[in-house]
Parts: C-alpha cells; sequence; structure tokens
C-alpha cells in the first residue's frame, strides 16, 4: 500500500508501519523531519523526481514524499476486545463505500482513544491512500478487524461482552442518554442508506442525533465522531466525577 503527504507519512513513520520512503528534489523543514524520522527507525529513503511521485500518489496531493507500507496485521473481533485498555470502544463501518469517510472515522477513533474498526470485506471503501490521507495517520495506529458478515460480526462481539449501539435518524433515544462507559460498539451505516435492516436488528440498541437545523442527517465520519467524543466524555466522567 502506497501512502502520501507530510503528516500521513510522517505518523506512519513513528508508527513502525513504513517499508520504504520516495522524497523528491526539492526540500523543507517539514520534509527534513520526515528524513530524520525515517532515519531513526532505519527506514531507507529514494531522491526521485516529482514524476514519481505523482504516478505513486496516483496525482494525489504528496507534498512531495510518498511511502510504501508494511503489511497491515491481521486482528480478529477478540483482538479488538481483549487488546482493549479499559472498556471497548469501537467502531462498525456497515457498507461506508467513501474512503475519505473511513479515514476521517479512523482519525476521530484514535483521537478519541478507540480501540478498533471493524469493517466488511466487500461492498466497503478500501483501506487505500485516499484513507490514510484522511485519517491524517491514524492509519497506523488504528487497529483495523475485516468481517465477511456485519450482522454475524454483532453477534461476536455481543458473545465478547460487547454492547452494540446502531445509530439511526428514526431511533426514539437520543444519543447522550445511552451508557457509553460499557464496552460499547458504535454501529454505523451507508452515507445513502444507512444501517441494512438485519444489522439495524442485531443491535442492542439505536441511537439517533437530534437535528437542531434545516438537515436531516451529518456526514457518517462526523456521527461517528460525535458518538466516539461522547463516550470518551461519558468515561472522564466516570473517573473524575461530575
Amino acid at each position: 500500500m502506497i501512502i502520501y503527504g507530510v503528516n500521513t507519512v510522517a505518523e506512519a513513520l513513528r508508527g513502525g508501519r513504513v517499508k520504504r520512503v520516495k522524497v523528491g528534489p526539492r526540500s523543507d523543514a517539514r520534509l527534513d523531519e520526515v528524513l530524520a524520522i525515517a532515519a531513526k527507525h532505519g527506514v531507507p529513503v529514494s531522491r526521485v523526481q516529482p514524476d514519481v511521485l505523482d504516478r505513486d500518489s496516483r496525482r494525489g496531493v504528496h507534498q512531495g514524499v510518498v511511502a510504501e507500507l508494511l503489511p497491515f496485521r491481521e486482528f480478529s473481533l477478540a483482538d479488538l476486545v481483549k487488546g482493549a485498555k479499559g472498556p471497548a470502544l469501537l467502531v462498525v463501518l456497515d457498507g461506508v463505500e467513501d474512503p475519505h469517510n473511513v479515514g476521517a472515522v479512523l482519525r476521530s477513533l484514535d483521537a478519541a482513544g478507540g480501540h478498533g474498526l471493524i469493517r466488511q470485506t466487500r461492498r466497503a471503501a478500501a483501506l487505500d491512500a485516499a484513507a490514510a490521507k484522511a485519517s491524517a495517520g491514524a492509519i497506523a495506529y488504528v487497529p483495523v478487524a475485516d468481517v465477511v458478515n456485519i450482522a454475524r460480526a454483532l453477534e461476536e462481539l455481543k458473545e465478547l461482552g460487547v454492547w452494540t449501539v446502531g445509530l439511526a435518524g428514526d431511533a426514539p433515544q437520543s444519543f447522550d442518554t445511552i451508557d457509553l462507559t460499557v464496552p460499547v460498539a458504535l454501529v454505523m451505516g451507508n452515507e445513502g442508506t444507512g444501517l441494512r435492516r438485519l444489522v439495524r436488528e442485531r443491535c442492542d440498541l439505536l441511537a439517533a442525533i437530534p437535528m437542531a437545523g434545516h438537515v436531516d442527517s451529518l456526514n457518517v465520519s462526523v456521527a461517528a465522531g460525535v458518538m466516539l467524543f461522547e463516550a470518551l466524555r461519558q468515561r472522564r466522567r466516570q473517573v473524575t466525577g461530575p
């Protein structure tokens, strides 16, 4: 997998995820920092012409640097739950097709101290360079479990002691009235159609984010961020008190 952009490559280097780096002929302070991090981690660096970077990034905004990642480690649902420090906080993506949304969800997961992302192997956005760029480097830190069937994955999560909360605009319960201090997986549906029927039925609870303006929904990555930081707020309050 190829990633690009100064921040994305720097974070992947810090996370020990990079196999090799290519940089263009120009130099500046930010690229010098990338080179320093690569040297610290023993990652080989090649100087190449801009057309090579354009080709490798498929003409993305590479900012003069691209990198090849090491193969991703495969995680199971049990790995995510048992590897969590404290009650698990997970996000399940049900048919989310835009890699930019996947990347933004990864970024929010990392920022909120979440423990992993669960995604379906088919009919879902790839974890590609666009997702890596949108994640601002979080793709190097957040464990990802690929599953064949989301509905079955929710059943397995329940067996592992995780509550499953699906986000649905027509849910009768507001998201901030649900206890998110327990082990929980937040289930986010497709950008256009939301949760599929069988997935929706498998959720323990359904929650809505009330809308106060003229639009009736949020982008899936924004909605995931709202839910994740509500969980973080509740968990911090549980530790520190009101």
